[in-house]
């Protein structure tokens, strides 16, 4: 019987239970889930950054930790972590954030904020087609790739960027400094979804900024930090960039003092352009498990060098 520990808030344990034991059983695996194991005996760990389980010392049987959440900034830097970590690329959370993502892109694309502005009057605008709108996308990871071949689909130009080389069918791939210097000069549209490490902080700054078309468009539902704030009301209020769509925030939620709120230019959302799907993730838990048990290599297992 595989002993599997869930480590993560009360009331995910009542969100998870049912579908983890049906995709366990769906794979075919015997598994004694539990919270409540004694440390020693677990060989594998479902975690939430965000649970009481801090001290993975006493995990000394452990195989691996698999992680609910898409991002693991909250995990690699806890030093008492040396199992294997594997971050959740989960179906569900893809095809919500390809969903989020572009439809805030057709929504830019389209100019629907000017339409509804403008309900008083006749004041007709009729907006380029997909293939006259360059879209560029940093990061091309699962999330990443998954909405940067999205968009390719529907006609838009898509320029993707990574730390490291990539190849996507239909998407012109850039890496390294200058292929960044060329993804944003053709960004008219700009998606960020980069994982938060030391080395993307500020990716987006007063110098990256200027190298946008003037009047360029920003969306970023990856991480808070990938942007600074104050750099980024500078581009605003200088019409350097047009408008900006953020569901990610250094603090969340969000300070009501903070001068996102309230600018006209920015458009908030309450950190929802993706969330695990239990129904998916517990399917992706179970194959990885399955894996494991018998002698295959983890999926989305974290490069702790990198970050991610």
């Amino acid at each position: 019987m595989i002993k599997v520990q869930f480590a993560a808030r009360p009331e995910r344990w009542e969100t998870y239970q049912t579908p983890l034991r049906a995709a366990f059983a769906k794979a075919g695996i015997q598994v004694d889930l539990r919270q409540d194991h004694p440390a020693a005996e677990v060989d594998y760990v479902i975690y939430a950054p965000n649970s009481e389980l801090q001290d993975f010392t006493p995990y000394t049987s452990c195989k691996a930790v698999l992680s609910l959440w898409a991002g693991v900034e909250k995990i690699t830097g806890n030093t008492t972590l040396t199992q294997p970590l594997c971050r959740m690329v989960d179906p569900g959370l893809t095809a919500g954030m390809v969903e989020w993502v572009t439809g805030h892109v057709l929504r830019y694309h389209l100019d629907i904020d000017r339409s509804l502005a403008t309900q008083d009057r006749w004041d007709p605008v009729v907006p380029p087609l997909a293939q006259e709108r360059p879209v560029t996308v940093l990061g091309l990871g699962a999330l990443g790739a998954a909405c940067a071949t999205a968009l390719a689909q529907l006609g838009f130009p898509v320029t993707g960027w990574s730390r490291s080389a990539k190849s996507l069918a239909t998407v012109t791939c850039a890496h390294g400094r200058d292929g960044l210097q060329h993804a944003l000069q053709q960004a008219q549209i700009l998606v960020l979804l980069l994982p938060d490490t030391p080395a993307t902080e500020n990716t987006l700054n007063a110098e990256t900024l200027a190298m946008m078309p003037k009047g360029a468009r920003i969306i970023n539902p990856g991480r808070g930090p990938l942007i600074d704030d104050t750099a980024l009301l500078n581009a605003l209020n200088t019409q350097q960039i047009a408008h900006a769509t953020l569901d990610v925030f250094r603090q969340e939620p969000l300070p009501q003092e903070h001068p996102f709120w309230d600018h006209p230019q920015v458009t908030v959302t309450p950190h929802i352009a993706a969330e695990t799907r239990p129904l998916t993730a517990a399917q992706m838990i179970a194959k990885n498990i399955q894996r494991s048990e018998t002698g295959l290599p983890l999926l989305n297992q974290v490069n702790r060098d990198l970050g991610y």
